[in-house]
């Protein structure tokens, strides 16, 4: 008789996690989503419904297997959900909290046709926080190679590039200009977002790979990547300095006192502790803040703001909300905290207080017009709909360009915008330098600035030699856990093989 399939109840409805409350968050920067519980973590992957082909791999710009590491948490074991995780992506505490899902994994998910996709962000992150909570990582075995790689910013894609490096057996140290490493991670995103430890416990597992961190280095100004080359021993060079060069309006005014960058105003509050008192950080935040754009950084900028004590903050965006490049969720939460959303409008000139700072902003209606090279529709002034408004700060949040001190101290080759230029390896004209993330492609998620140092250490590896390789996951044999004083029982090592 032929065995019965057995047919699972699938839940419809999504684990619904709790929030803080707006009134009380916007006077802290404790995270605003509470984290899933076990019985909720397990219900949402229970909502999975095991595709033969699943569509959410491939979504994902580092191809984590999301069926694979749901189905661990379904069957309980968290562990062998962190272990799978970990095979592509090194930063699932991080991930689970700030890439698009809904972009991404989650937008191509099956069970979203019918119901809400599963929650794959938030289970990323229950798994990446109960890794961080019980002390997981993965020991590296792995025999050196002889090489050493030098990778330039410590962002998520110098990080992704260091980790497969050292896992292929390379002596890798990775250059910071800050003095904490975390890159955009760190100076570009609150704490309400993503919180410090998170990104400290992610940085120690790099650690635990043998991966070293040189702080307060800024390369280009210390040595250049040629002598990182031909002189100071490196077989082969990462660039990831992402693109945090700051873009300004152009119009009149935008030169006063009191108009400042969200770089600079995320910088001074995340990394230079404006924000926590005691410090010698000097960041005005005025009674009425005007933030330009309505990306996520934006929303970041008006955020924080809100908690540092702005009795209003106002958005001045040029399209609709639907046009905006911002996380619905991110939007969601500053119209809760009580942001001033001006859709449709834009800034034509910062006024003068007369003493050489801001004392309000006047702006025109726009209306939307046929769809520009972005495929979203373009922005038409409507005339004569010029209004002023008070405000005493503004924050300019319209976009990134590329910091130019590599191009300016090397001979790489740059595009016509000036990042730096690459092959279809990531390899740029430099014989042995690569680059990836924002410096090549301009601003871009976290999880694709991974994708591209995984990308990039791949061809590393085939500069170098090196046969690509893959991580085997289990249990510590005797003479493992003899040399590394564990215990077998209890410790899972990572094994990496030719492939």
């Amino acid at each position: 008789m032929a065995k019965r399939k057995t047919i699972r109840t699938i839940p419809r409805e999504r684990a619904e996690v709790g929030e803080q409350d707006p009134q009380a968050r916007i006077r802290n920067f404790d995270e605003v989503t509470l984290r899933f519980t076990p019985e909720q973590a397990r219900h949402e992957a229970d909502r999975c419904i095991e595709c033969p082909r699943p569509a959410c791999t491939p979504g994902c710009p580092v191809g984590v297997d999301v069926k694979g590491f749901i189905m661990k948490v379904s069957a309980g074991d968290l562990r062998g959900a962190y272990e799978v995780i970990t095979e592509t992506n090194l930063l699932p505490a991080v991930c689970g909290r700030v890439c698009p899902q809904e972009n991404q994994c989650e937008g191509a998910c099956v069970v979203g046709n019918q119901f809400a996709p599963v929650a794959i962000g938030r289970l990323e992150r229950f798994v990446g926080d109960t890794a961080i909570a019980n002390g997981w990582s993965s020991i590296p075995y792995i025999e050196p190679s002889g090489f050493r790689i030098g990778i330039v910013g410590s962002g998520p894609a110098g990080m992704a590039c260091a980790a497969d490096m050292a896992k292929a057996g390379c002596d890798v140290t990775v250059y910071e200009a800050f003095h904490v490493p975390g890159g955009v991670l760190r100076y570009g995103i609150p704490d309400f977002r993503l919180p410090n430890t998170v990104i400290d416990a992610e940085i120690a597992n790099l650690e635990k790979l043998g991966v070293k961190f040189e702080c307060n280095t800024l390369v280009g100004r210390l040595f250049t990547i040629e002598q990182m080359i031909e002189e100071m021993g490196f077989h082969a060079v990462f660039i990831g300095t992402g693109a945090g060069y700051p873009s300004f309006l152009g119009i009149p005014g935008d030169n006063l006192n009191g108009v400042l960058s969200a770089n600079e105003l995320l910088t001074r509050c995340n990394m230079m502790k404006a924000k926590d008192g005691g410090f010698d950080t000097p960041l005005p935040i005025g009674a009425r803040v005007a933030v330009i754009g309505a990306g996520n950084t934006a929303m970041d900028a008006m955020r924080v703001c809100r908690r540092l004590g702005a009795e209003q903050v106002h958005c001045i965006y040029r399209r609709s909300r639907a046009e905006a490049p911002a996380r619905v969720e991110e939007v969601h939460h500053a119209e809760q905290e009580g942001i001033d959303f001006h859709w449709l409008t834009a800034p034509v000139e910062i006024l003068d207080d007369g003493k050489g700072g801001v004392r309000g902003m006047r702006c025109i209606r726009m209306e939307l017009g046929e769809p520009d090279a972005s495929g979203r529709r373009r922005p038409v002034v409507v005339k004569g709909s010029e209004y002023e408004f008070d405000c005493d700060l503004v924050v300019v949040a319209i976009g990134t360009n590329a910091n130019p001190i590599i191009g300016q101290t090397s001979k790489i080759k740059l595009d016509k915008r000036g990042y730096i230029a690459t092959d279809d390896d990531l390899a740029t004209s430099l014989a042995g330098v690569y680059a990836g993330g924002d410096i090549v492609t301009g601003a871009a998620t976290v999880i694709q600035a991974m994708g591209a140092g995984r990308k990039a250490a791949r061809g590393m590896k085939r500069y170098l030699g090196l046969r690509d390789t893959e991580t085997v996951y289990g249990p510590a044999t005797a003479p493992e856990a003899t040399l590394f004083g564990l215990d077998p029982a209890e410790h899972n090592f990572v094994r990496v093989r030719t492939a």
